[in-house]
């Protein structure tokens, strides 16, 4: 007869734990209500032994925040390879997988963080934190969509409608998980095309816009997500 060992971890790997705990407790319910003794009694240890890693919850809270960021932000990462249309839903396609995954988790990121933590007020620090993780995550996406575009530098049209198209993605999400009353295909689908309107209008309106955009536009099949759009409005408008 044999006898299971419990192995010790070591320092790094026990945070590791306690973050992905935290994180996939967070990503189910809001970090407002999840209790430090949650989180010990899932890792499997004391809840003196989570402080003894974590100064509190907000701590571990960031910790999972920046893992949870990493995640968010390499969703954008895609082959520049095929039409752009058929690029971007696929990085739609990945953005809902984490969105739909973590609901909870990615409703705090996007608000701020949790409203009252556990262990004390909040402070301009960790507001401060977790202003900079959602910026680093708005950062990336804005610096992959350049590079889709083989823009190194973008001009202030161009870098407005990048901007503008990835705080639509977000405002989305985050309205989408109140209650998913659309599908989320179509959603996916409509940003891919929202993306298409937002640089085809400014395009009319600029000439740089047009030399940047225009190039694109024609390298679009017919039946790629650009080409559906025009379909649409074609139909709309006869």
């Amino acid at each position: 007869m044999s006898t299971g060992v419990r192995r010790r971890m070591g320092v790094e790997e026990r945070r590791q734990q306690l973050i992905a705990v935290a994180l996939e407790l967070f990503s189910q319910r809001s970090p407002d209500d999840v209790s430090i003794d949650e989180i010990a009694s899932a890792a499997g240890i004391s809840r003196p032994l989570v402080y003894h890693y974590f100064p509190g919850k907000l701590s571990l809270y960031e910790a999972a925040l920046r893992r949870a960021s990493d995640d968010l932000a390499a969703r954008f990462a895609e082959p520049h390879e095929g039409p752009l249309g058929a690029r971007l839903l696929r990085v739609m396609h990945r953005f809902f997988d984490f969105v739909d995954e973590h609901g909870p988790g990615f409703s705090a990121l996007m608000r701020g963080g949790p409203a009252v933590p556990a262990d004390g007020v909040r402070s301009r620090d960790h507001v401060f934190a977790t202003n900079a993780l959602i910026d680093s995550v708005r950062q990336a996406a804005y610096e992959q969509i350049l590079a889709h575009l083989r823009v190194t530098e973008a001009p202030p049209r161009l870098e407005l409608v990048v901007r503008s198209w990835i705080s639509l993605v977000e405002s989305t999400a985050l309205i989408w998980l109140d209650g998913r009353r659309i599908p989320r295909a179509e959603l996916e689908l409509q940003l891919v095309h929202d993306f298409a309107a937002l640089a085809s209008v400014s395009a009319a309106y600029d000439e740089e816009m047009a030399a940047l955009i225009g190039p694109v536009l024609k390298e679009e099949p017919a039946d790629g997500p650009f080409g559906d759009l025009v379909g649409r409005l074609v139909a709309l408008a006869s």
